[in-house]
């Protein structure tokens, strides 16, 4: 007690639901392409060992999307799981590993007043005719979600899945927690999961009590959308979409299916994973996705596998927001051939005009 009297309690920050009630909540993911593309996490595998083994690299990537624009901090412990761990020999790196990485996306989300959220995903060991993989997968996700409440995350976050039956057994762990619960659907090429069509597993897990239901990853804005919409129309609880920045198309409807003829020098013939660039959405696509997805009423918005900080800003800026990282958002009124400001001499900005011309092909000699 001071002279003042007793200290007041700090009034309690919005949590999800009510910042849904408010408006849209941004999510940005992707931590699993972003952190090996810089060279601290390996494609394959793709576990998260990059949390125990550079933990400043983690914990300045949650602030780099904090500062584009994202509302949640999500701990990285996507594929952090027990079955992914025995792949690689170290299960006895799972509790340490999702404790730290619980632990530093605590510590972001204090510090930005960003939600603060847990995660369980995809188990890889589910089959339908298989009672005791499901044995397992329900142990990975108490496990996993045992920890993230000790951590103290807002709500949590199960995706990715491609069963139904599995999301509704992670909806069950997370429900047992008393943490609210975002489910998303991952949808292969055949566009269904293995055991259900997508709207009418988001349906049914939102009659289960999820508190937002969608889809996320291996798909890009234009393979998403159309799905989104009838999901939209078909629920009545929050809808999530979190497309890949890769331009899935009708015949490549996921980054699985890219093939890329002009690189004969792929790894097996593959551009998954670590030869996407070619078919990358820039930021702008992001916001336009964004922006649309808001109009049908989807208000839980974010990028998967292969976002950056900059797309995330994009989706902000789509949004009507000006985070941070806006303050260096590009204004090419400035640039010294292609501006217009009037600080830029003229004769600089003919030059720039003049070059934006494509080049006449030259004549052959026929001509």
């Amino acid at each position: 007690m001071t002279s003042e009297g007793p200290m007041s309690e700090q009034p309690q920050s919005p949590g999800l639901l009510e910042r849904l009630a408010q408006g849209p909540v941004i999510c940005a993911e992707g931590y699993l392409f972003e952190l090996e593309r810089r060279g601290y996490l390996q494609a394959g595998p793709f576990v998260p060992e990059v949390v125990l083994e550079n933990p400043e690299v983690v914990r300045q990537l949650h602030r780099e999307f904090v500062r584009a624009g994202s509302d949640v901090v999500e701990a990285f412990t996507y594929y952090g799981h027990r079955e992914k761990l025995k792949v690689i020999g170290k299960e006895d790196l799972l509790e340490p590993l999702n404790r730290k990485a619980l632990a530093i996306a605590a510590e972001v989300a204090r510090e930005s007043g960003a939600l603060f959220a847990g995660n369980i995903c995809n188990t890889n060991v589910w089959e339908a005719d298989k009672p005791e993989t499901h044995k397992a997968a329900r142990a990975m996700f108490e496990e996993q979600v045992g920890w993230a409440v000790e951590a103290g995350v807002d709500y949590i976050i199960g995706e990715t899945f491609s069963w139904q039956a599995e999301a509704l057994a992670a909806l069950e762990a997370i429900q047992a927690a008393g943490k609210p619960a975002v489910i998303t659907f991952a949808l292969g090429n055949q566009g269904r999961l293995h055991d259900a069509e997508p709207v009418a597993a988001c349906a049914r897990l939102a009659e289960a009590g999820a508190d937002v239901v969608g889809l996320n990853c291996l798909r890009g804005p234009a393979t998403m959308l159309p799905i989104v919409e009838k999901l939209r129309a078909a629920v009545s609880c929050h809808v999530a979409a979190l497309p890949v920045p890769y331009r899935t198309t009708d015949r490549a409807p996921t980054f699985f299916a890219f093939e890329d003829p002009a690189c004969d020098c792929l790894p097996e013939g593959r551009a998954f994973p670590a030869a996407l660039d070619p078919f990358a959405c820039n930021r702008y696509e992001l916001g336009a996705f964004a922006a649309k997805a808001f109009e049908l009423g989807v208000r839980y918005l974010g990028v998967c596998c292969g976002a950056g900080p900059h797309h995330i800003r994009a989706v902000a800026e789509a949004l009507g927001r000006r985070p941070p990282a806006s303050r260096y958002s590009p204004d090419m009124s400035k640039h010294a051939y292609l501006g217009t400001d009037p600080a830029i001499p003229e004769a600089y900005q003919r030059f720039g005009r003049s070059d934006r011309t494509p080049a006449a092909p030259e004549a052959s000699p026929s001509d």
